[in-house]
């Protein structure tokens, strides 16, 4: 994504030095210059010949392929080290050594001699396919075109070479994709925690596969294999010989190859069937470049060496690398550039990602820094750059780091319009424009454009409120308590260093930590698959940790409330999340022309026929196909975007249609069916929890893909809020539920969030607005760093705790913001 990939393939292809893996030399081949090179320095009295080695050929004899080479134009040929005219030599004679003479010459410096020299060397690779032999007065030097060494032949390199789509430098294997389908360790071993003894291998459960795990225990008796151990404590000397057997005994591999040797029977294909799965190649171990890749070396590391590096630690190799004069010269411009992207991604806070992690994988803040980070390292000037809240994802000292590369990117003489709602960030630009007084149809209007300071002194409306503390979101005075716990032990996935966590319930817990700490390898890839399949549900691809225990059987469900979206379709939209289409359908249905004309429910749904629009079927717009261009949508002729067919638009309830309905906003639409009852306040009801958490401003009939992925996970917050009366004790997870809100909409989200935990259910966010955790009644703060520096537990204690004596960047910075609210009052 930041072009580093591409350069480092142009710098390993041009400079690369190829290793041979047997004997650790440098792999090089001869080129004509070197033959001339080499013949120049033995001087002008040195009488010297080219010599081409011949070998013979099944189906002719020595004379007949003298005879031939004599037609070819040569003369003479070497037999053992004697030189014989080729149409002079002793029929007898069955030589041992045979070299074809292809010129004789001196080692005059001279244009005339080199080129006679170059001329000649080429011809002597021809005839001696790749091989060519300089004769100094009976001492010889030898010179190959072929790129080999150690009896290997080795591929020249080059940027497909260390291409994963490319064909030629593709693992033949997996064909790039890192990953192939084969047996998955994981779902052999599920549970690392018990020993060989005690059936840690599933596949060597039952009476009849059992005798698999008899004969490895007696055969590695004499090896004091350590079959009581648990095997996740066996180190790789044992866990190799665990997979692949050794003298006298069988491994994992080997009942592996037997099971699929037994294919034909249905059992054996249902057992090969339950252990397989998508695992790392075996060739390439997952760097998807074909293997000899590995032995083109730059500072003594190939490219993949590298790429799996931290972006922190890849930097500092390429700052310290040392190239002589010739390379330095050609690498010199690709180093640039390289360090220059490296230098990016470390400052926007990104150094603990590995070059190598696949883009699928990041959160949508590391995305955006990543964008950032390639628009800085093109070094452009002159240029507008426009930020949709940079500060996704980011810890308050990641944030610092930001705001540093983004005053980098104006001071070049760019412009840079960041949409935001970070204070430290609002406090940093140089010019605040500020939009409101509130949202939706409360919106829309200019509040303040000027300076920070002025905006601290001077302005009204929301912004200025909080951020000169007319308004806050004040300190708990103290935090709730909690007597049940969800007990996680030995968490170690990814970059978790075999932490031991309580999680309480009943409460708000915020899991805090710079970006790469491990918050969501915890909370996501273990907590919440963990959490599930003890509540029976089917999980795959949970993180590896030693037990969880604790009050699990008082939770009744378990749900992530991420940010994907509601609904891909053009047809979704909240007010059919939340429920609440039905009873507005049904409230039209029940009005009085739709009983004359008949009208069902159903007619008012644009889902399906009946009151849709025919021609746009109930979608508003046509959409036009542009062949080679991309298409292009035009509101409906017929329903003029409304939907439905005119007479469905002719019922209306309060003189209003049910496309007008879907045209309010929450908060417009709350107004509107207030005080009134039946279907009308079940619909007000529904509608009331989506207010609750900020989104009064959407319109009910608004697309879902049109919505971000905050407001979605509001929007999935609401319609939980929603099941008040009929939901058991529910573990709410939420990723980062402040994305994209304003001080106003924390204040709201907080309100909604106790609102759950009144109710008697527990919520987890992983999150960094300090405003969210100085509220939450229970901290877990992972760090130090992120990548290989993060995955421990640093503080876990309430807000006034870490305030008070916790260490580590999240409590410096909550002090700090403790500090800054006592001042505002």
């Amino acid at each position: 994504s930041t072009e580093i990939y591409d350069y480092m393939k142009l710098l390993w292809a041009r400079i690369g030095k190829t290793i041979s893996p047997i004997s650790g030399r440098e792999v090089s081949s001869d080129n004509v210059s070197d033959v001339v090179d080499a013949a120049i320095e033995q001087g002008a009295d040195k009488r010297l010949m080219l010599l081409a080695p011949v070998t013979k050929q099944k189906n002719r004899s020595w004379p007949q392929l003298f005879t031939l080479l004599e037609q070819q134009g040569y003369a003479r040929v070497m037999l053992d080290g004697e030189v014989h005219r080729l149409n002079a030599v002793p029929e007898e004679l069955e030589p041992k050594e045979v070299f074809l003479v292809i010129d004789r010459f001196t080692g005059e410096d001279s244009d005339e001699n080199r080129g006679r020299i170059g001329d000649s060397a080429q011809t002597t690779f021809f005839e001696g396919k790749g091989d060519a032999i300089l004769d100094v007065e009976g001492e010889r030097i030898s010179f190959s075109e072929r790129f080999e060494a150690d009896g290997m032949q080795f591929e020249h390199p080059s940027v497909h070479f260390f291409s994963f789509n490319n064909p030629i430098g593709a693992c033949r294997t997996c064909e790039g994709f890192g990953s192939v389908i084969g047996i998955d360790k994981d779902l052999v071993i599920p549970d690392k925690s018990r020993s060989v003894f005690d059936d840690g291998v599933a596949c060597w459960r039952g009476d009849t596969m059992s005798k698999w795990k008899t004969q490895f225990i007696r055969g590695t008796e004499s090896l004091d294999f350590p079959i009581h151990r648990p095997i996740e404590d066996l180190d790789e000397e044992w866990l190799d010989m665990l997979w692949k057997g050794g003298k006298g005994f069988k491994g994992i591999d080997a009942f592996f190859r037997y099971v699929e040797s037994k294919a034909y029977k249905i059992q054996y294909r249902v057992m090969l069937s339950r252990y397989r799965g998508k695992t790392i190649c075996p060739d390439c171990k997952g760097s998807r470049l074909r293997k000899d890749a590995t032995y083109v070396k730059v500072g003594g590391r190939s490219i993949i060496e590298v790429v799996e590096m931290p972006v922190e630690r890849s930097r500092k190799f390429f700052e310290e690398l040392e190239l002589d004069g010739t390379e330095l010269e050609i690498a010199d411009r690709l180093l640039e550039e390289i360090r220059n992207r490296l230098r990016y991604l470390d400052q926007v806070g990104l150094g603990y990602l590995t070059l190598d992690r696949m883009s699928n994988t990041l959160s949508g803040g590391e995305s955006q820094r990543i964008n950032l980070s390639t628009s800085l390292g093109s070094s452009l000037v002159g240029s507008m750059y426009i930020l949709d809240e940079p500060s996704i994802g980011l810890h308050s000292h990641d944030t610092e780091r930001l705001i540093q590369v983004l005053t980098e990117l104006r001071d070049l003489g760019n412009t840079v319009i960041v949409v935001e709602h970070d204070e430290d960030i609002i406090k940093a630009a140089d010019h605040i424009v500020d939009m409101g007084p509130e949202a939706g149809t409360l919106g829309g209007e200019l509040v303040f454009s000027g300076e920070a300071t002025d905006l601290l002194e001077n302005a009204e409306g929301l912004t200025s409120d909080y951020m000169t503390g007319r308004r806050s979101i004040a300190w708990p005075e103290k935090a709730r308590p909690w007597k049940r716990s969800i007990e996680l032990r030995g968490a170690e996935a990814n970059n978790l260093q075999k932490l031991d966590v309580d999680i309480p319930l009943g409460v708000l817990v915020a899991v805090t930590g710079v970006s790469g700490s491990g918050k969501t390898t915890l909370i996501k890839d273990i907590l919440y698959p963990a959490v599930s399949r003890s509540l029976g549900n089917a999980v795959s691809g949970m993180g590896a940790h030693k037990s969880i225990d604790g009050a699990l059987s008082t939770i009744g469900q378990i749900e992530l409330v991420d940010q994907n979206p509601i609904g891909r379709s053009s047809r979704s939209n909240p007010v059919t999340y939340v429920k609440a289409f039905d009873d507005i359908r049904a409230l039209f249905a029940n009005q009085g022309l739709s009983e004359t004309r008949g009208f069902k429910p159903s007619h008012f749904s644009f889902n399906v026929p009946g009151g849709r629009c025919d021609r746009c079927e109930g979608e508003g717009v046509e959409h036009i196909s542009m062949q080679f261009m991309a298409d292009i949508d035009l509101v409906c002729d017929d329903c003029k975007g409304k939907r439905y067919k005119a007479e469905i638009l002719e019922v209306t309830y309060k003189e209003r249609s049910i496309a007008d309905v879907l045209d309010m906003t929450v908060d417009d639409a709350i107004d509107f069916f207030d005080a009134d009852k039946g279907p009308a306040s079940r619909i007000r009801e529904k509608l009331l929890p989506l207010q609750e958490v900020g989104l009064g401003y959407v319109t009910l009939g608004q697309s879902s893909s049109t919505l971000s992925g905050g407001e979605a996970q509001r929007i999935k917050l609401a319609f939980f809020l929603g099941k008040r009366e009929t939901q058991d004790r529910t573990l709410f997870i939420f990723d980062e539920p402040t994305t994209g809100l304003h001080f106003h909409d924390v204040a709201k989200l907080l309100t909604a969030l106790n609102a759950l935990i009144d109710q008697g259910h527990s919520v987890i966010v992983i999150e960094h607005n300090l405003d969210m955790v100085k509220s939450a009644d229970h901290i877990i703060d992972l760090g130090p760093g992120g990548g290989e520096h993060g995955g421990q537990l640093v503080f876990q204690g309430t807000p006034q705790e870490m305030v008070e004596k916790g260490k580590g960047l999240t409590a410096r910075y909550l002090k700090e913001k403790r500090s800054y609210d006592l001042e505002l009052g």
